[in-house]
């Protein structure tokens, strides 16, 4: 069985294929002084209440963008399940031409979000991940990647909003208000937040449409993506799996090469 795993800077995303099934996966918080013991406890534990086992796992692919992860998720790989990780750059998959002049500055993540993205759809995309960053990524209609933007992601512009201004509290954003005009200082903070970052999306998506000069299908992953999709008017579809697509289809396509 292949073990998938993608280290995001606030979350870390783990994922098992059984042949073309996924199988299993899981969302856990990136712990970026993790050990390599300290990691093999954490997998245990998760597959311990699995219906897969540890001893079944024969292959390992990892994107990560947690360069001090590297080293120790590499050794928990070697020890604990005898086989050495692929890592996942920009490289990594030659059938996906990375346009920019120097293609190692991509994020791994974002190039397996775009492989998985193009594989499914198969024409020209504008690739939105939720994360710690929102990343925007431009496909073009032969599946290469053109680039894109990144803004400071939900969560991290609300953080600086609760710790900068001392008289605000803080709020949930995890449903939209009812009304952008909001009634009180909690339901004033979530609408410019959660409205305020939809009307950042559809600005961007609306730009680089522009400049693309296609008309791409626009899709959303990552954890605040079902979110956005309730008020941003551009997002068309939202991949939740969409990472660990693409890892698996990295590594397909090693397999064949």
């Amino acid at each position: 069985m292949l073990f998938v795993i993608d280290i995001g800077n606030s979350n870390t995303v783990m994922g098992v294929y059984d042949g073309e099934c996924l199988v299993e996966n899981w969302r856990i918080r990136t712990e970026k002084d993790v050990t390599a013991d300290e990691f093999n406890v954490m997998v245990q534990g998760l597959f311990a209440v699995s219906s897969v086992s540890l001893n079944q796992i024969d292959r390992t692919i990892i994107s990560s963008v947690v360069p001090s992860m590297v080293r120790n998720l590499d050794a928990y790989c070697r020890r604990y399940l005898n086989h050495a990780p692929h890592w996942v750059d920009a490289k990594s998959y030659p059938g996906m031409p990375i346009l920019l002049s120097n293609p190692a500055e991509v994020g791994a993540d974002r190039i397996v979000n775009g492989v998985a993205a193009f594989a499914k759809y198969k024409t020209s995309l504008i690739v939105i991940d939720f994360g710690t960053a929102t990343t925007f990524d431009a496909i073009s209609p032969e599946g290469a990647y053109l680039g894109g933007a990144i803004s400071p992601g939900i969560k991290l512009a609300a953080e600086a909003l609760f710790q900068k201004a001392s008289k605000l509290p803080r709020v949930e954003l995890f449903v939209p208000p009812p009304t952008v005009v909001g009634t009180d200082t909690a339901t004033c903070m979530q609408s410019g937040i959660i409205f305020g970052y939809a009307g950042l999306v559809d600005g961007m998506v609306m730009r680089m449409k522009k400049e693309m000069g296609t008309n791409p299908r626009v899709i959303a992953t990552g954890g605040l993506a079902d979110l956005m999709f309730q008020v941003a008017e551009t997002i068309e579809a939202v991949e939740p799996a969409l990472t660990l697509a693409g890892l698996k289809l990295i590594h397909d396509s090693m397999d064949s090469a």
